[in-house]
């Protein structure tokens, strides 16, 4: 009867918070690998002295999800650097057609290379679309909407809808699901950000907004001024500012009552926070993004204090190193340092996750299969990972 001691600095089987200098124990069952403890890393050695240990490394839990990607800009160069220019990098990149299907296939095959199983996805192409439903993959496909001129809001609703309804009908059990991304509070217009807003909370769709996440999106909203509106003023038709700030303007065009999960939140006050946590709002970190934007620091402290769920995400490559949220739950800890511990931060790498997506959170317990058990990769494992993706 062959048993292995799994130990990991942390180990997390779904329930509750994880623990530190823990061990899980697995057996062969009738040719199937089975968990036949969860316990302390002493008592699971004084219980299980025949079985062989497995140093694992950092941490034992329930699998890591990704939950916020651009697999289509998977073949743009990284492009660190203030958000302004990295913007107009996307609008070329997708320009001359390199934001495609062939570019999501292959940041697929990056992921599955990591050992992801779970991930949220920004789908720009329908030929995207298409395929990533068909993949073998749990997770949600959001269907990115940009449309700022409120004059042309209705038109833009009504294709949105058709396409959500094609999509829809070729979803299947266990795979992707499709969700909605309205891309951020002033690259929709209000009538089509209300109308996508009541569409998720009536039909059940999952929908991520890209909300605070460059220094210059305050003043776009407040006053119409600032770097971020004058890339963005010749497409914005009719559209007038609102004087709030961004969690403010969605909040006062009811769109957080479709409790939205709401992607960077880089720039934010307290006043922000409050409401997102009443709204029962997921919020998305994606530290080494934020980062190599000059997006500002995170407040991290800040949601902690108001109990709201975070998340941890990379974003692109494009502005990203890599995909691997290991690799972002150790930016996160140095960024973060105290204020982030890493009993929290592997919380947010799994479960925070799965509530990002709007997902079952999966577990594992005595006598369950090993297939919610997933192996944290070592430190040496993902800084070769990201060597070899940084020359691609």
């Amino acid at each position: 009867m062959q048993r292995t001691l799994l130990k990991a600095e942390i180990t997390y089987n779904g329930l509750g918070m994880p623990r530190y200098k823990g061990a899980v124990v697995t057996q062969e069952v009738e040719g199937e690998t089975r968990v036949v403890a969860i316990d302390e890393l002493e008592t699971a050695r004084a219980n299980f002295s025949d079985a062989t240990e497995k140093n694992v490394g950092f941490a034992v839990s329930i699998p890591v999800v990704n939950p916020h990607l651009h697999l289509d800009l998977t073949t743009m160069p990284y492009t660190p650097g203030n958000y302004e220019d990295f913007i107009r990098s996307v609008i070329n990149h997708s320009g001359v057609g390199q934001r495609n299907l062939e570019a999501a296939k292959q940041g697929f095959a990056t992921l599955q290379n990591l050992g992801t199983r779970v991930m949220g996805d920004i789908v720009t192409k329908k030929e995207v679309m298409l395929w990533l439903l068909q993949q073998d993959i749990e997770g949600v496909a959001y269907w990115e909407v940009i449309g700022p001129d409120p004059e042309k809001a209705e038109e833009e609703f009504n294709k949105t809808v058709e396409l959500l309804r094609e999509f829809r009908r070729l979803e299947q059990p266990g795979k992707m699901k499709v969700g909605l991304s309205p891309h951020t509070p002033h690259t929709v217009s209000a009538p089509l950000l209300q109308k996508l807003a009541a569409l998720s909370k009536g039909h059940s769709l999952p929908m991520q907004i890209h909300v605070a996440e460059s220094p210059s999106e305050l003043p776009f909203h407040k006053n119409a001024t600032g770097p971020q509106y004058d890339l963005m003023r010749p497409f914005m038709g009719s559209w007038q500012p609102s004087g709030l700030s961004p969690v403010q303007y969605l909040k006062s065009l009811g769109v957080l009552e479709a409790r939205p999960t709401l992607v960077h939140m880089v720039n934010v006050t307290e006043d922000d926070v409050r409401e997102v946590q009443k709204a029962g709002c997921v919020v998305i970190h994606c530290p080494r993004s934020n980062e190599a934007l000059e997006c500002g620091k995170f407040p991290w402290e800040l949601y902690a204090k108001h109990g709201v769920t975070v998340a941890l995400g990379t974003d692109s490559l494009g502005s990203s190193p890599s995909l691997s949220v290991e690799e972002e739950t150790h930016f996160a800890q140095t960024l973060h340092g105290e204020a982030a511990n890493p009993l929290a931060l592997v919380w947010s790498a799994t479960k925070g996750g799965y509530r990002a997506l709007g997902m079952p959170v999966p577990r594992f317990v005595r006598g369950d299969s090993t297939k919610n058990v997933y192996q944290w990769k070592s430190i040496l494992e993902l800084s070769s990972s990201s060597t070899a993706l940084e020359q691609r």
